[in-house]
């Protein structure tokens, strides 16, 4: 309907991960991932790492008010990428390309359509929602200049958030990886120019992230479109005809991921009590966290078109065994990086110029937490398997379950016992039992599908 003669009558590619080695495509797919992931939170990094050289606790806070809000933002992108990729890996791993072209426009119409009303409704509430999180005086003010300039750039985000995953679905692991790369590399560049020698502070970093944005965008839609093909003409008919498939993931996916920001949120809230060096140190945290997690990141990113197109293909045994391999993937990962930030503990103090409370919270978090990122490591894996298997409520609740019996009751008891560092304790605690939860009620799943599957043989035998 939608694709040209000639590219609709060429025979369907075969879906790449219904065969083969479960563990190379995972590592490959997951390694790509995590170089593109990384470099971003690399370059998130540098940013916090530049502006800690202005010497001024009120900026580093305030990015850490506005990375709340924007996590909330990029939230909704992921969500939406969620079901972009589901539906497309799916129609690939069926083999029906014309569909997936159609779906994958249409994918990008909703991205589009979704990020700009984020972005208005955001930017119309920044005053108010930088008050609600606790952010006062200079440091309110600052984060609030901050979202200004960098708001209008969501859809944007959303757009490169879309293709890069119609790039994972069709299994091109390098061009997805380049989506997030180039970008990071063009804000890792501006970062020291615009923030240091052009002298724009916390001005010059939003606008070297708004530029990476740009970037990002314009690699995805080249590899989608001139590269794959994978962009069927728009048709609005089509499109209406698509949105109810695609909420139907979309809606509890974006549900799923925003429990995420919400929670840090609260964190972020509690922890402004104990002051700007708090709130800093969180701030440096969660700089510093996904750029250790980065491969577990994309673990959870590349882990869905797998067992997307092995659902396509209707192979259970092999759903199964990649999500077995994934888990395994996610501990040796997390003891990685455990490793690496304790051995550099101290030099990341340093690289901050963190003191006080700001300094003790990375060594805590460092030498002490990291490893129980295991069982969020889990949670993400089983939120993509349930989201692409047609079972995003259970990942809905399981987030959100995490986010408020999780976390509410348990940072304010942390708090009560440690202060911040309680606070710490507690948040990275309290996804230890949802991710137990998460990952014994995955693997259920996969034994109703396959007994549902072997019950659909025997009847088709008789």
């Amino acid at each position: 309907m939608d694709a040209r003669p000639e590219m609709a009558a060429q025979p369907p590619a075969p879906p790449i991960f219904a065969s083969g080695s479960l563990l190379r495509h995972i590592l490959v797919m997951s390694g790509a991932g995590g170089v593109g992931l990384g470099a971003i939170f690399l370059s998130d990094l540098a940013n916090i790492v530049f502006l800690s050289w202005l010497e001024d606790q009120a900026v580093l806070a305030a990015v850490g008010y506005a990375s709340s809000i924007l996590f909330f933002m990029t939230s909704v992108g992921i969500g939406l990428a969620i079901a972009t990729s589901a539906l497309v890996s799916r129609a690939l791993g069926a083999r029906r390309t014309v569909m997936a072209r159609r779906l994958s426009v249409n994918a990008h119409l909703a991205n589009l359509v979704v990020g700009v009303a984020a972005a208005v409704l955001i930017y119309l509430t920044i005053p108010w929602l930088l008050t609600l999180l606790g952010a006062t005086g200079h440091t309110h003010d600052l984060a609030a200049r901050y979202l200004y300039i960098l708001t209008p750039s969501t859809p944007a985000l959303t757009l490169a958030m879309a293709s890069a995953a119609v790039l994972r679905a069709a299994g091109d692991a390098r061009r997805a990886m380049n989506v997030t790369l180039y970008g990071a590399l063009v804000n890792t560049a501006l970062d020291p120019i615009l923030i240091l020698f052009v002298g724009l502070g916390m001005d010059g970093a939003a606008w070297a992230t708004v530029t990476a944005r740009l970037v990002f965008m314009a690699v995805g839609l080249y590899g989608v479109i001139r590269v794959h093909g994978l962009l069927a003409r728009p048709r609005l008919k089509a499109f209406i005809t698509d949105v109810p498939a695609f909420a139907a993931i979309a809606v509890p996916a974006i549900l799923t991921n925003i429990a995420t920001p919400v929670s840090n949120a609260y964190v972020t809230a509690v922890i402004a009590i104990y002051g700007d060096e708090a709130v800093a140190g969180w701030a440096i945290i969660g700089r510093i966290l996904p750029v250790a997690f980065g491969a577990i990141y994309a673990l959870s990113s590349s882990i869905g078109p797998i067992i997307g197109q092995n659902f396509g293909a209707r192979e259970g045994q092999r759903m199964r065994h990649a999500f077995k391999l994934a888990l395994a993937v996610n501990v040796a990962f997390t003891a990685v990086a455990w490793l690496l930030l304790a051995l550099f503990s101290q030099s990341l103090i340093s690289a901050f110029s963190a003191t006080g409370e700001a300094a003790s919270l990375i060594h805590l978090f460092s030498i002490w937490l990291a490893p129980l990122f295991t069982f969020m490591g889990a949670l993400f894996v089983v939120n993509a398997v349930f989201n692409t298997l047609d079972f995003p409520h259970y990942a809905t609740l399981l987030n959100w379950g995490r986010a408020t019996i999780g976390t509410i009751p348990l940072v304010h008891l942390g708090g009560w016992f440690a202060g911040a560092q309680g606070v710490l304790f507690a948040h990275m605690a309290g996804g230890v039992v949802f991710g137990v939860i998460a990952v014994w009620l995955c693997l259920r799943l996969f034994e109703r599908l396959l007994a549902e599957d072997a019950e659909s043989v025997r009847a088709s035998l008789h």
